[in-house]
């Protein structure tokens, strides 16, 4: 029987399902869906205003190159915040915190006139994007029974990209309507609707279920050092661009030294009986370590890819920003539906297949690309871009279930951060490593974006990047064959 509520009493995940009834769960998962939509659209809708950005600040390349890299490096960060700030906080106060975060950085951003303040606001964005995307996994694993989460997933994946989907369409009317401010402001709808939705169904506790204590503090340490890495991974990717090769090499040492001492500050403090950032145990699940691995590489092509497309569209193919939007929106429509559909097999098949199938039609659509003219009907870059995104309508609701399930209970949590640390990261690596050697095979073929006119060589360079991702995505598949499960009382036995 539920204990009677008392003002100081925070309710919990059992008595808003004893008010609400069955349907509690899906009300849970349709509040966090909102949130996450505009995480993920603040994510990518930017890019579709960069040119135009660029223009307006008298920016290179390489700096507005920032816009999109400066707020994955702070989303990549933050999600290993997100345990800690659950466990402390609780899963409203958390939620509702980084969607006032996001709500601030989207008004500041698009009323900035001084690109240090927009790259700021791009930050803060990231900074809550990066602690709110963890929260749905947890929640699915957590609310939903096992026969019911595949179908979960599948319908808040759905949502999440149909927002994005249809957000650059209506993001590239509004750029050349309205200039590249007013994509700063479509996330504020969102924002206010998920705050009103947390305050209604999210309950206070912690993911045990249990009020939120201030027990441990943050491992202060550990996200230092991760940040120190992340930032000389990406900005020894961007020297790799430039005349400092010493700077470049460096950078990319720094941050393997501070990944290194990431690593063993977490088993010391393992050892010790702290709290670490990230739990290193997760990865001795066999099926958990290999679904990090494909994560990895699958974060690197997906965001590299984000932000090649755009680049591709407009200043290879000329076209314009709503141009851009329009020719993606129905790839991104056929995504929603696939990753619908996709969720409920993913309760009856076996994730590693679907992971696989997604993955080789991701790298097919890429390899495609490279078949594009100028003269080529736009009907088939419509139509190589819906071939990647049924692929990747197979790998979003398939991969953390077929690597987060084998964990025991109390790793869930950190599984979803580590996992979305680990795709992140291989994301901010994509978005800088398409952007090199775009601009190595640019000059490589004897021609820069900065000309005005596109050649059949500036093509060649994007398609020779189109086919490094296309192998990436085929290197993937080996891993994802590894997700396999072990018989169950294997697995069982692996649990206890």
């Amino acid at each position: 029987m539920t204990s009677p509520q008392t003002p100081d009493t925070p309710p919990s995940m059992g008595v808003l399902r004893a008010r609400y009834g069955e349907r509690y769960r899906w009300y849970l998962l349709l509040s966090v869906m909102v949130g996450t939509m505009a995480s993920i659209m603040s994510s990518t809708i930017v890019n579709v205003a960069i040119p135009d950005m660029s223009h307006h600040f008298a920016l290179g390349q390489e700096r507005a190159q920032w816009v999109s890299s400066g707020f994955m490096v702070a989303m990549t960060v933050s999600m290993l915040t997100t345990p800690w700030l659950l466990s402390r906080y609780g899963y409203r106060r958390t939620y509702v915190g980084t969607m006032l975060l996001l709500l601030a950085g989207g008004i500041v951003g698009g009323v900035a006139n001084l690109y240090p303040l927009v790259l700021l606001a791009r930050v803060a964005e990231g900074l809550a994007a990066g602690v709110v995307q963890p929260i749905p996994a947890i929640i699915i694993l957590r609310a939903f029974e096992p026969h019911e989460q595949g179908r979960a997933s599948g319908i808040f994946g759905m949502g999440v990209v149909l927002a994005p989907a249809i957000g650059p369409s209506i993001g590239g009317v509004l750029v050349d309507l309205f200039g590249w401010r007013s994509i700063f402001f479509m996330v504020v709808p969102f924002c206010l609707a998920s705050i009103w939705l947390a305050y209604k169904f999210v309950p206070k506790t912690a993911p045990g279920g249990v009020a939120a204590t201030r027990g441990s503090g943050l491992d202060a340490r550990g996200l230092a050092l991760g940040t120190v890495g992340t930032l000389c991974l990406l900005n020894g990717l961007v020297e790799l661009r430039g005349d400092s090769p010493l700077q470049a090499a460096l950078l990319l040492t720094g941050a393997l030294v501070a990944f290194a001492a990431f690593v063993w500050w977490q088993r010391r403090l393992t050892a010790s009986g702290g709290a670490p950032l990230m739990n290193l145990a997760l990865f001795r699940y066999r099926q958990f370590a290999m679904g990090s691995l494909v994560a990895f590489i699958y974060g690197t092509a997906l965001f590299g890819s984000t932000y090649l497309l755009p680049v591709y569209m407009q200043v290879g193919l000329h076209l314009s920003a709503s141009h851009v939007g329009t020719t993606l929106l129905p790839a991104g429509i056929v995504l929603a539906f696939t990753i619908a559909g996709v969720g409920r097999l993913a309760d009856k098949q076996p994730t590693w297949l679907l992971v696989s199938i997604g993955l080789a039609l991701l790298a097919v659509s890429f390899a495609l690309m490279a078949v594009l003219r100028l003269d080529s009907p736009l009907w088939l870059l419509v139509m190589f871009a819906i071939v990647g995104r049924i692929g990747l309508g197979f790998i979003l609701p398939s991969l953390n279930l077929g690597s987060m399930r084998p964990l025991a209970k109390p790793l869930i949590p950190q599984g979803a951060s580590a996992i979305s640390f680990v795709r992140m990261l291989g994301g901010a690596v994509g978005v800088s490593l398409c952007a090199i050697i775009l601009e190595w095979r640019l000059a490589a073929h004897g021609d820069s974006l900065t000309n005005a006119v596109s050649t059949p060589a500036r093509l060649a360079a994007f398609d020779e990047v189109f086919l490094m991702l296309a192998g990436l995505c085929a290197l993937a598949v080996c891993a994802a064959w590894q997700l396999r499960e072990k018989p169950d009382e294997e697995t069982a036995q692996h649990r206890g």
